[in-house]
């Protein structure tokens, strides 16, 4: 592929597939009503804290809802990423447990998202093993490996369809709903639980501490002082099915632009496009979207392409705000997560508020101040490194 290329997934309107009622554990909760109410709010779910980077305070989205005991799971399923999945799991066992009654014999996949997985276990295996020349008695590698969040997933809910998680840094949980709807369009399954994890750990902290992407105060998205990340876990599920009623996923775009391993592409055109593909799929003219979930990372060169990227699609304006600045980046369960949050919207009728004053440097855009009205139809954009791009379409039906 020629250096700077942009390859693009464009697919032709099609049904949509049910999201229905999101199952969240995030630094804003872990119950639907009290997350919606610190959204719309605007509460900041962030904490200062020294832990990953000893002498180094950082402001971080950390989860401090009680999350489940694993010490009675099997080696291989013990590790914060998967509690975190339990406790969202949890939630969504009841809408589980409906559609599934009344639908014996149902074929259910699981797509899960995620850029950590169990690594902040494995983490202090190696402080023992370096130490001591010896694992830790319980150690099991498969806790470690990039599929074990599906894997625990349909252990816990007992499903033997399809199951594989998506690692594409950033986009991982969106990809994973679009992932779910086509497994659904193709008949391959009747259902899907899909989205993400990730969890804080001193791979992700210092990893992007050495990139100088993090702030140590609460991030500031499209701000003139915006200057890095706060970083941040959760999860974020929904159970995906055929049905035509509720809220659907109407469409999704995927690009790559190919322009650097951690760099977006400045022209933006890249997003531009996953978005203008998403709203191919759906058959929506950009007027129609009443809501724009950014991506918003509150990095100088994110913030300025998407900025670009919006203003070029959305010629007569789009109402629109980051939600990072509430709860820090969650890397792989973000996209999952702020589609949940489109989700809030739709049910609610309000908005998101952004919180922090546009930089004056970068194209206008029109942010959220928190607004209640009617919303019928969202995007929500995800950027990743390597250049990978989506952008989620949800639509209330009828």
């Amino acid at each position: 592929m020629p250096r700077n290329s942009i390859t693009a997934r464009a697919i032709t309107a099609r049904s949509g597939c049910r999201l229905h009622p999101p199952a969240l554990v995030c630094p804003l909760g872990d119950d639907l009503n009290s997350i919606a109410q610190r959204l719309f709010a605007g509460q900041r779910g962030l904490h200062d804290n020294e832990t990953w980077r000893p002498g180094h305070r950082l402001a971080l989205g950390i989860v401090d809802t009680p999350l489940p005991d694993d010490s009675t799971w099997p080696a291989e399923h013990r590790s914060r990423n998967n509690r975190l999945l339990a406790a969202a799991l949890q939630r969504l066992e009841p809408t589980l447990k409906h559609w599934r009654d009344a639908n014996p014999g149902a074929r259910i996949g699981v797509v899960m998202g995620t850029s950590t997985s169990g690594i902040s276990e494995t983490e202090i295996a190696l402080q023992q093993r370096m130490s001591t020349g010896d694992w830790p008695s319980d150690f099991h590698y498969c806790r470690h490996e990039i599929g074990a969040a599906a894997e625990f997933v349909a252990y816990w809910c007992g499903v033997d369809g399809p199951a594989y998680t998506l690692s594409t840094a950033c986009t991982s949980s969106a990809r994973a709903l679009a992932s779910a709807s086509r497994l659904i369009q193709a008949g391959l399954c009747d259902a899907v639980i899909a989205g993400g994890a990730d969890s804080l750990c001193h791979l992700t902290v210092n990893g992007f501490s050495s990139l100088e992407a993090v702030s140590s105060e609460p991030c500031r998205p499209f701000s003139a002082e915006r200057n890095g990340i706060n970083l941040g876990e959760g999860a974020a599920l929904f159970l995906v099915t055929g049905e035509s009623d509720g809220i659907q996923l109407k469409g999704y775009g995927e690009t790559s632009d190919a322009h650097h391993i951690s760099a977006p592409r400045p022209d933006g055109s890249g997003a531009r496009e996953a978005m203008a593909a998403a709203l191919r799929m759906a058959d929506v003219t950009p007027s129609e979207i009443d809501y724009l979930n950014l991506h918003g990372t509150a990095t100088r060169q994110n913030d300025s392409m998407e900025a670009r990227a919006v203003a070029e699609l959305f010629v007569d304006g789009v109402t629109c705000s980051s939600t990072k600045s509430l709860t820090g980046h969650t890397l792989g369960a973000c996209g999952a997560l702020e589609a949940a949050f489109c989700w809030l919207a739709m049910t609610h009728g309000r908005l998101p508020p952004h919180l922090d004053p546009p930089d004056p440097e970068l194209p206008s855009l029109r942010y959220s101040q928190g607004e209640t009205r009617d919303v019928r139809r969202t995007l929500t954009n995800a950027f990743a490194f390597g250049g990978n791009n989506i952008a989620l379409l949800l639509e209330k039906a009828e």
